[in-house]
C-alpha cells in the first residue's frame, strides 16, 4: 500500500509539471503511463519484421522468404545466437532515445518500454531464458547520466516476462568513446575489453541469457558482452534491444 501511495504522490507531482501534453508535438493529449506520446505521433513507430536477417534481425525490403544472415553478421564474428529488436531507430523513437537518454526526459520510459515489452515479452515467453542481463556502463558514465537505460528497460521487460533480472553479471571496465560516429571496425575495436564478469560470475555457468540495451546497430556492444558471458559457460546469448540502428 505504501509503495502504491508513493507511486501515486510521484505520478500526480509529475502531471504537476508536465500536463497530459504530448512531449513530441506539444498539440494532443497524452499522459504519464502513455509516455506522454500522443496516438497520432504513436502512429510513426516503425516495428521491425520481416524480411529481416535470421541472426541479428537487419530489416529488410522486398520478398525474401529464406533464412539469410546479412553482409554485417558474415564479416563479423558475432557472438550472441540471435539479436531482434521492436522498432526502427529512425526519426521521432530516435529523438525521444536521445532526449530519454542524454537529457534526462525520464517521462519517455513507458514509452519505450512499451515498445520493448510488447514484441519481446511474447518471443521470451515460451523460451526457457533464465535471466534478463543489461548492458552495463562504465562507473563514469553513469555517474554522469544519473542512470543506467538499459537497466531500466531490463527491469520493465523482466516483470512483464517475469525473467528475473541480473545486474552482477557483467561490468563495463573501459571508459569507451561513443559509438555513434564510429565505423562498423572501429565501433568493434571500441568494445573490445570493455566489459568484464561482475560479482556473480558463478552464476553464470549454464544459464539462457537475454543481454538487454536500448539500440542495435552493428551489434558490436551487445556481442562484445555476449562473448565474456559466453566465456563464463552461458549456455546461449540472445540479444534484445527498443530500436534498431539500421545500417548504411
Amino acid at each position: 500500500m505504501l509503495a502504491k501511495s508513493w507511486h501515486h504522490v510521484a505520478q500526480t507531482a509529475l502531471t504537476f509539471v508536465y500536463p497530459d501534453v504530448c512531449q513530441v508535438c506539444n498539440e494532443a493529449h497524452a499522459t504519464a503511463p502513455e509516455g506522454y506520446v500522443c496516438s497520432k505521433c504513436w502512429r510513426q513507430v516503425r516495428f521491425v519484421v520481416p524480411p529481416m536477417c535470421d541472426r541479428c534481425g537487419l530489416p529488410f525490403q522486398g520478398e525474401i522468404s529464406d533464412q539469410f544472415e546479412c553482409v554485417n553478421c558474415r564479416g563479423f564474428d558475432l557472438a550472441f545466437s540471435t539479436a531482434r529488436s521492436a522498432v526502427a531507430a529512425k526519426g521521432m523513437v530516435l529523438d525521444i532515445i536521445h532526449r530519454w537518454k542524454y537529457s534526462r526526459a525520464l517521462w519517455f520510459e513507458p514509452f519505450l518500454a512499451g515498445l520493448l515489452i510488447r514484441e519481446a515479452e511474447p518471443a521470451l515467453r515460451e523460451g526457457g531464458w533464465d535471466c534478463i542481463v543489461p548492458v552495463p556502463l562504465h562507473p563514469v558514465k553513469q555517474a554522469e547520466r544519473e542512470f543506467n537505460q538499459a537497466e531500466h528497460l531490463a527491469r520493465h521487460l523482466g516483470r512483464a516476462a517475469r525473467i528475473p533480472v541480473q545486474s552482477n553479471f557483467l561490468r563495463r571496465i573501459n571508459p569507451t568513446l561513443t559509438q555513434t560516429r564510429l565505423s562498423r571496425a572501429e565501433r568493434t575495436q571500441n568494445m573490445s575489453g570493455a566489459f568484464a564478469p561482475g560479482r556473480d560470475e558463478a552464476g553464470i555457468r549454464g544459464k539462457r541469457l537475454v543481454v538487454v540495451d536500448d539500440v542495435l546497430t552493428t551489434g558490436a556492444t551487445t556481442s562484445a558482452c555476449a562473448s565474456v558471458l559466453r566465456a563464463c559457460g552461458a549456455g546461449e546469448v540472445c540479444v534484445w534491444t527498443v530500436a534498431r540502428g539500421l545500417l548504411d
